[in-house]
């Protein structure tokens, strides 16, 4: 009975993990770098007229 248990839990935590890391990759890669690229490109866009503004480029 205890080693049927301690296997589930075992397969639980694996699984659990296993979930819990592919979620948070598609999180980073699918959502965040994306967002962050996005957000980058906007500031640089502002940064760039504004030193055109002022004959900087």
């Amino acid at each position: 009975m205890m080693q049927m248990l301690r296997r589930q839990v075992v397969l639980d935590l694996s699984v659990a993990m296993g979930l819990g890391a592919v979620t948070g990759y598609g999180w980073w890669y699918g959502y965040h770098v994306p967002a962050v690229r996005h957000r980058d490109a906007f500031y640089q866009k502002l940064e760039d007229e504004r030193a055109a503004t002022l004959g900087q480029k």
